[in-house]
C-alpha cells in the first residue's frame, strides 16, 4: 500500500442489519456484496442508541449514550465531547461531510437563537461541509428546482404517489413524483463525487451520508417496482395489537402513537393497524430505496477504481439505527426490540494484511461505538480513553477475536416528552426515569427500566421476544446474573474522562 491514507465512512439512515445479501437476505444490493467480498461483514452488529441523534452521536463519539447523554432528537450533544472528525484533525485530516448528522448544539457554548435549535438537529462540529442539505433540507430542494421545472410548489409533496386514487393512504408501489435522477439519494452521491474529484491528490476523510432507506416509504422509477410484495416476508409480530400492547405501557403507547403519516406523505392512520399485505408492500419499497442507494455506492466505487484510489481507501458501510418495518406491530426507530437496533457493519480494508480474511463474516458481538476508534487505529492515532468503543481491526486483520472481546450487546433508549411525542407523560414518568437500557447475548435478554419493572426474555425459547419471564421463580437466578452484568457494565463505561490522570509526588502521572 502507498503511504497515503483515506477513509470514507458510509453512514446510511434505517438500514436494518438482516437486510445484506451475504447474510442471506434476498435484497439486491450488488455493490454492498462487491464490498463485503472486499472486507469483513459483522453479522451481530448493534447500534447503542436510537433515534437518529443518539444513535449518530454514539457513532461518531466512540461513547455509550449514558456518557454523551444526547439522549433523543432534539437533546443538546455536551461540547466537551471529542468525535472522529476532531481526532482525525489531528493527524492532518480535514474531515468532509456529506449528508447530516442530527446533533443539536450545546446551549452553554451556542445563543438561544441559533436556528438550529428550531429543528431535530444540525451538524456535528468538526466536520467541514461539502454536501449538507441544510437544517430544512433547503439545500436539496434547491438544486431540485434547478434541474426539474416541475418539482411541486410544497417541495415534500416530491414524495406524493403519481397516482395518488391508486396509492391510497398506505404504503404503496406507485413511483413518487420525483424523477430518480433527482432523488435525494442522487444527491448526495453527486455531492460525494464532487468533493472525491476534488481531493483525489491528497489523504482524505469523507463521512458519506444517505437519507435511505428512512421514510417517507415511497421510491422514484424503476426502484419502486423492483420488488414484489408477494415475496416479501411477513411482519413478526402478535396476532393483535391488543395483545402486542400488553406486554408493557410504553408498547402500548407506541402502538397506538405512530400514524402512518410519518412513514407515507400520503398516509392516515395508526401504523400499527396495517394489514399483512400492507407491510409487505412497505417492505417491497424499503428493498427498493436500498437498492436505489447501492446503484448509487456503485458510481462511487467505480470512480475509486477508475482514479487508483481504490487500493488506498478504507471502506466502512454502517447505518445510525435500523428500523421495526411492521415488527411486532411498529414502524419506525423506538423502544426495546432488536429490529430498531440491529445495523449492518462491513469493513473493508485494503491492506494486503487484511487479504485473509475477505469476504469473511464475523458473528461475535460488535457495536456502533467501535467505529470511530477502528478509524484512528487506521489512521494511526491514539483512541481516546473517553472512547467507550475497541477497534475492529483485530478481526479484519487475522480473523481471531481478541482476548477478552465482548459476550453481549447494550444498547439504550430514552422516552421523555420532545415536541413530537410525549410517551413519558403517558407511562407516567419523569424526565430523568424516561429510560431503558438492553443487555442481550444469543441465550438471553435484559430490559432494565428506571422506574418501571424489567422486562426479561428466554431468546432460546422464544427469539421473537413475546413471552416476558422476569416474574417467573425459575429464572430467577437467571434473572439476576443479568441484573449484576447490567450494574458491572454501566459501572465499568461510566465516564472515564480523567480518571486516567492521576497526582503524586513526582507530578502528574497519566495511565492509558
Amino acid at each position: 500500500m502507498k503511504t497515503r491514507k483515506n477513509v470514507l465512512l458510509i453512514v446510511v439512515d434505517q438500514w436494518r442489519g438482516d437486510t445484506l445479501p451475504m447474510l442471506g437476505h434476498p435484497i439486491k444490493t450488488p455493490n454492498i456484496a462487491r464490498l463485503a467480498q472486499r472486507g469483513v461483514t459483522f453479522a451481530n452488529h448493534y447500534t447503542q442508541a436510537v433515534p437518529c441523534g443518539p444513535g449518530r452521536a454514539s457513532l461518531l463519539t466512540g461513547q455509550y449514550m449514558m456518557n454523551h447523554r444526547a439522549v433523543q432528537n432534539t437533546i443538546p450533544l455536551d461540547a466537551r465531547h471529542t468525535n472522529v472528525a476532531w481526532e482525525a484533525r489531528k493527524g492532518g485530516y480535514e474531515p468532509a461531510l456529506v449528508g447530516y448528522t442530527t446533533t443539536t448544539p450545546d446551549p452553554r457554548h451556542t445563543d438561544a437563537n441559533d436556528p438550529r435549535f428550531r429543528v431535530l438537529g444540525g451538524e456535528m462540529e468538526g466536520w467541514k461541509l461539502v454536501g449538507s442539505w441544510g437544517l430544512k433540507m433547503e439545500a436539496y430542494f434547491a438544486w431540485v428546482v434547478r434541474q426539474w421545472p416541475d418539482m411541486p410548489a410544497t417541495p415534500e409533496d416530491m414524495w406524493l404517489p403519481q397516482q395518488p386514487d391508486r396509492a391510497g393512504t398506505d404504503a404503496t408501489g406507485e413511483p413518487s413524483r420525483v424523477p430518480a435522477e433527482f432523488s435525494d439519494t442522487a444527491f448526495f452521491a453527486e455531492r460525494a463525487l464532487e468533493y472525491l474529484h476534488g481531493a483525489r491528490h491528497k489523504p482524505w476523510f469523507l463521512h458519506l451520508g444517505f437519507y435511505r432507506p428512512h421514510p417517507p416509504f415511497i421510491a422514484p422509477e424503476p426502484w419502486n417496482q423492483m420488488y414484489d410484495p408477494s415475496d416479501c416476508p411477513a411482519p413478526l409480530r402478535a396476532d393483535t395489537v391488543e395483545e402486542e400492547a400488553a406486554q408493557h405501557p410504553l408498547l402500548g403507547f407506541y402502538l397506538e402513537d405512530v400514524r402512518k403519516e410519518r412513514f407515507f406523505r400520503h398516509g392516515k392512520g395508526v401504523a400499527s393497524r396495517m394489514s399483512v399485505d400492507e407491510v409487505k408492500q412497505m417492505r417491497a419499497t424499503y428493498y427498493g430505496l436500498m437498492s436505489e442507494v447501492d446503484a448509487h455506492l456503485g458510481r462511487i466505487f467505480d470512480f475509486l477504481e477508475e482514479t487508483g484510489q481504490w487500493e488506498d481507501t478504507l471502506i466502512i458501510f454502517t447505518s445510525d439505527h435500523a428500523e421495526q418495518l411492521g415488527d411486532h406491530h411498529l414502524l419506525g426507530k423506538l423502544g426495546y426490540f432488536d429490529e430498531s437496533y440491529h445495523i449492518p457493519m462491513i469493513v473493508a480494508d485494503p491492506r494486503k494484511v487484511a487479504d485473509g480474511t475477505r469476504g469473511t463474516i464475523v458473528r461475535e458481538f460488535t457495536e456502533t461505538i467501535d467505529t470511530m476508534p477502528t478509524i484512528l487505529e487506521w489512521m494511526g492515532l491514539p483512541i481516546p480513553r473517553t472512547c467507550d468503543g475497541h477497534s475492529l481491526l483485530p478481526f479484519v486483520e487475522t480473523g481471531a477475536t481478541p482476548p477478552g472481546w465482548r459476550t453481549e450487546v447494550h444498547y439504550e433508549f430514552d422516552y421523555r416528552n420532545i415536541f413530537y411525542s410525549q410517551p413519558e407523560s403517558f407511562v407516567g414518568t419523569g424526565i430523568d426515569d424516561s429510560s431503558l437500557c438492553v443487555i442481550r447475548d444469543h441465550d438471553y435478554k435484559y430490559v432494565h427500566f428506571t422506574n418501571a419493572p424489567p422486562l426479561f426474555f428466554d431468546l432460546r425459547r422464544d427469539p421473537g421476544q413475546f413471552n416476558n419471564v422476569a416474574s417467573d421463580p425459575a429464572y430467577g437466578p437467571t434473572l439476576l446474573r443479568y441484573t449484576q452484568k447490567m450494574l458491572s457494565w454501566r459501572m465499568r463505561y461510566m465516564d472515564r474522562t480523567l480518571t486516567g490522570y492521576a497526582a503524586s509526588p513526582e507530578g502528574l502521572r497519566k495511565r492509558a
